[in-house]
């Protein structure tokens, strides 16, 4: 099975995973439903994940990233700066995923464990990263770290008020969402005062490689 092979089962087997979850929770029994599901035979979860239930989570995290860019590409984003892109992402990213709330809380739920924080840790800057640069940012110098690093608790907020929210078409997590970016104050503005506390921190970012550089987003640049 070829690169482009593997990552297509992967992809179709964490998307159906998501039908059992709310059943089994995220586990390799789960797994093991989805590839029958998808018809991958005896023994396919655990060739495909061979790393366990924690690499198909990173794994779709991976996939949503892509979704999302997909979704912003295909966005009119004319005339938007830099904080409305961001928001975009966040409200394009979670409203793929509506249908599917019960399996991204629990797979939050297990996460959140003190085992998986480091996956945890790659997972949310991988996504981060993929806001920043699907909004059309291509920085390289410092402010690579400290614009992630003010993005990551304003997207990590809104996805767990998004898990409560009853509200029609998600509209008071859009305005969680307006107030979280609001009180930093738009977030280029605040790579000054996140850097001074990096500098005397250490960064955990830094631990995460950088992704390569996706090609420029269609849409006309700032």
């Amino acid at each position: 099975m070829d690169i482009a092979d593997l990552t297509d089962s992967r992809d179709r087997v964490v998307q159906r995973a998501l039908i059992h979850v709310p059943f089994d929770g995220w586990s390799m029994k789960t797994l093991r439903h989805a590839c029958d599901d998808e018809g991958l035979g005896a023994g396919a979860a655990d060739r495909l994940f061979p790393g366990g239930v924690v690499e198909a989570l990173e794994h779709f995290s991976d996939f949503a990233d892509r979704q999302m860019t997909a979704d912003m590409e295909a966005d009119d984003l004319t005339g938007l700066h830099m904080p409305a892109r961001l928001k975009r992402a966040i409200q394009l990213r979670l409203q793929r995923w509506a249908g599917d709330r019960e399996s991204i809380r629990r797979a939050v739920a297990m996460l959140a464990l003190p085992q998986y924080a480091g996956a945890n840790l790659r997972m949310t800057a991988r996504t981060v990263d993929a806001m920043w640069r699907c909004a059309g940012d291509h920085s390289a110098d410092f402010s690579w770290y400290t614009k992630r690093a003010t993005l990551a608790p304003v997207y990590s907020a809104t996805l767990l008020y998004w898990f409560e929210d009853k509200s029609d078409d998600f509209e008071d997590t859009w305005d969680f969402l307006d107030r979280q970016f609001r009180a930093v104050g738009a977030l280029p503005a605040m790579s000054a005062r996140v850097r001074k506390t990096l500098d005397r921190l250490p960064n955990p970012l830094r631990l995460v490689p950088r992704l390569p550089r996706a090609p420029r987003p269609r849409f006309k640049s700032l």
